[in-house]
């Protein structure tokens, strides 16, 4: 395909947990055909049922008709297998936050997909450019990176790798824009703009509740109060998940040093498999 937003029908989606199946639950909102891979079968069946859960809210809240929310589900197919991914316009990758699976994915698309197809990463802290590396299109590979949860945050960070053309770049904009988001730009630098500055907050607010400067419900509401903050950060903590947080800060600490070092309550909260919402508790239960 050409670098056109014209030209992009169908979208590939690597990985079908939260943020692969809120990709994909946008672009099929947005009139888009969307084929959904994942490694297992029982992966993409769990991929389905968030978007079929998420759909469903947007109906009870008028914001879909019931037909709409259907022919969103109709847009999306649901495979194991890679290579269903081969005539798709424009591939996200939404796969765990491991640069070597990253790359393994990357060098497969790179074997399978058309050479014009642009390939996106949805990585929030891991470097374009050594994704990239792993193809022989480096200046087809761009960070395409949505917020959680995608069908509801407006953001999304466009992030340039070192070999990443300007109208691929330009091409990540018009997508995001075309399923209803708002972009950013970040250079390929450690955690781009969102985490870069959102970790060392996060880590902060946990050592000030482990140190016992204010409970966690007055860390959270000083926060949202001080600051204008939907969210303080021991509650956003928890929604995005701890063992993401944590990953995302030794990630942050291993390239930038002792100010992303991740506090140890965080660790601590991981290794008891308490992380958050997605498990019924973190800093607080959920049901």
């Amino acid at each position: 395909m050409s670098d056109s937003l014209d030209s992009l029908q169908t979208v590939g989606v690597v990985g079908a947990g939260t943020m692969g199946s809120g990709i994909a639950q946008v672009a099929a909102m947005n009139g888009y055909d969307v084929v959904l891979r994942d490694i297992e079968e029982e992966f993409v069946e769990n991929g389905f049922e968030t978007i079929e859960d998420s759909l469903d809210r947007f109906v009870a809240n008028d914001d879909l008709t019931e037909s709409e929310a259907e022919e969103t589900l109709d847009r999306i197919t649901g495979t194991t297998q890679l290579a269903d991914l081969a005539d798709a316009d424009l591939v996200v990758e939404a796969a765990v936050e491991e640069i070597e699976i990253k790359q393994d994915i990357f060098a497969d698309l790179d074997d399978m997909a058309d050479p014009e197809t642009v390939l996106a990463t949805n990585t929030s802290t891991l470097s374009i450019t050594t994704i990239a590396s792993a193809t022989d299109r480096p200046e087809k590979v761009v960070g395409i990176h949505f917020m959680n949860p995608v069908p509801i945050m407006e953001g999304v960070e466009v992030v340039v790798g070192e070999k990443t053309d300007e109208e691929v770049v330009d091409l990540a904009h018009a997508f995001s824009e075309a399923v209803g988001k708002t972009t950013w730009e970040s250079d390929d630098k450690p955690g781009f703009v969102a985490n870069r500055i959102l970790m060392p907050w996060i880590n902060e607010g946990i050592r000030a509740f482990d140190e016992g400067v204010a409970t966690k419900e007055d860390i959270d509401r000083g926060m949202k109060l001080g600051t204008n903050v939907p969210m303080g950060p021991l509650e956003l903590a928890d929604h995005i998940g701890l063992d993401i947080c944590l990953h995302a800060s030794e990630t942050l600490h291993e390239e930038l040093g002792d100010r992303y070092k991740p506090a140890y309550l965080l660790k601590r909260k991981v290794e008891a498999d308490d992380l958050g919402k997605k498990t019924g508790k973190g800093f607080y239960e959920y049901d």
